[in-house]
């Protein structure tokens, strides 16, 4: 028997940072699915006005614009521009990050713009527009890097690990204007482009290496991971707010309570 969930997210608005490729893009367009207007924002132009016309096509209102989240003064004004051309914000999903995995100082730097200033600058840009909304939603993606360590010192989870509290923090001091703010952090997933396809291809025995960490035999999906943060997003999820959600096919080993 086909069982069909209704999200309720038909005709509400979506920003989500990031939405070209990999979970970014998966996330934007499972929303399309759902019914709901979505913008977007990457780097390329190319790759944006493709994925409008993809989102389109699902029959909702789809908008893009050409921004690097690390210049804080472009992502607010995207932020804006986005809202305008929706009509408005229910949602704001914060997906991009620098994935800064060397211990340099421009490893350091972009980790600290892009994951911890671009997501702190985009959230609170998007604030006044979502709490007009009857359903406010805010969703941050981290990591299982940021709660569990796996390997060698990286500026990539400890940036992440810095928004843990802020998206508790969020979620306790926006909850009388009716929002929600949750974080989901997903494990290892594979996609074409991805981090993990690049090693697969640079260092296949060190990829079998991380693969053989996966209970599951395999890593997850950008779509596995979308379907996680679409929820959070989704007034389906009414009253849950302030919690970090580990996708991850039991990858980590931390007991979380």
């Amino acid at each position: 028997m086909e069982w069909n969930v209704n999200l309720d997210l038909k005709g509400k608005n979506a920003a989500v940072t990031g939405g070209t490729r990999g979970i970014g893009r998966a996330i934007a367009e499972l929303l399309a699915e759902e019914g709901c207007n979505v913008a977007l924002c990457a780097r390329h132009k190319g790759a944006v006005d493709e994925t409008v016309t993809v989102l389109a096509g699902h029959g909702v209102r789809a908008w893009g614009g050409t921004a690097d989240v690390a210049d804080l003064t472009a992502l607010r004004a995207w932020v804006a521009d986005a809202a305008e051309a929706l009509g408005g914000l229910d949602i704001f999903i914060a997906n991009v990050s620098a994935l800064a995995q060397s211990m340099d100082d421009e490893s350091w730097r972009r980790s600290l713009e892009i994951d911890i200033m671009g997501t702190v600058a985009g959230v609170e840009a998007a604030i006044p527009y979502v709490e007009r909304s009857a359903a406010g939603a805010i969703v941050v993606v981290g990591t299982t890097g940021a709660v569990e360590i796996a390997g060698p010192p990286r500026p990539y989870a400890s940036a992440k690990a810095a928004l843990v509290p802020y998206v508790k923090a969020l979620a306790r001091n926006l909850a009388g204007k009716n929002i929600r703010a949750n974080m989901v952090s997903p494990g290892n997933v594979y996609f074409k482009g991805g981090v993990w396809h690049t090693l697969e291809e640079n260092n296949p025995t060190l990829f079998q290496t991380m693969l053989s960490r996966n209970p599951t035999g395999r890593m997850g999906t950008p779509v596995e991971v979308a379907n996680a943060v679409v929820f959070l997003a989704s007034p389906r999820a009414s009253f849950i707010t302030g919690t970090n959600l580990i996708v991850d096919g039991a990858l980590t080993q931390r007991v979380q309570f």
